[in-house]
């Protein structure tokens, strides 16, 4: 991850609630800048306060009003893909500095419509007891099912603080329409479970 040394943490400002969300908009925003077809993506997010008196020179180019800046980190290694296991080890092997005060992972997903959770059963049934074997197989089931649907998952947790959990669908079509950001009630748990333990192995 990137070198946060010369910061000065000293002083660590109170966060209004919305501070997580409107950061969550700003990655999706340079996400969706990005195009397509990316692999994840890692921000540590540090009090733009913080960052604007270590760092003077970077003061026009930090967003006007934003308490938290987020901060993209080295690309994960060509093995780490959007929710494989090998991603999810290398979460356990992250650690952050002390002034990072939360994180923003951003992935590429496929999604699936309810009534393909029976297609997925289906599938997945006769490696049930092999839960590698299992993830793979439904991957691939997602991926070849003809209601699949391309989306981004964004996943934000502030230490000690809320986390912020939302989904960019693709546009289906190829006009310029903004990608919607959308949430629903406990969304991806154990990856949001996995970035605050990225918290919990600096503090060892």
């Amino acid at each position: 991850m990137s070198d946060f040394d010369g910061l000065d943490y000293g002083y660590q400002p109170d966060l209004s609630p919305d501070a997580l969300p409107r950061c969550v908009r700003e990655v999706a925003d340079f996400a969706d800048a990005g195009g397509w077809g990316r692999p994840p993506q890692m921000f540590a997010l540090v009090p733009t306060a913080v960052l604007a008196a270590a760092e003077p020179e970077l003061h026009d180019q930090l967003e006007d009003g934003a308490e938290l800046t987020p901060i993209e980190q080295e690309p994960f290694p060509d093995d780490v893909g959007g929710g494989s296991p090998a991603l999810d080890e290398f979460l356990a092997t992250t650690s952050w500095p002390d002034g990072v005060v939360g994180c923003v992972l951003v992935q590429e997903i496929v999604v699936l419509p309810p009534t393909a959770e029976s297609d997925l059963d289906h599938a997945v049934a006769p490696v049930l007891t092999d839960e590698h074997a299992a993830d793979e197989i439904a991957r691939a089931t997602a991926q070849a099912h003809p209601e699949r649907r391309a989306a981004r998952l964004i996943a934000a947790v502030l230490r000690d603080g809320p986390s912020a959990c939302v989904l960019q669908l693709m546009p289906e079509d190829d006009d310029d329409a903004e990608p919607e950001l959308v949430t629903y009630d406990d969304l991806a748990p154990n990856l949001v479970h996995a970035l605050y333990a990225t918290f919990d192995a600096s503090d060892d």
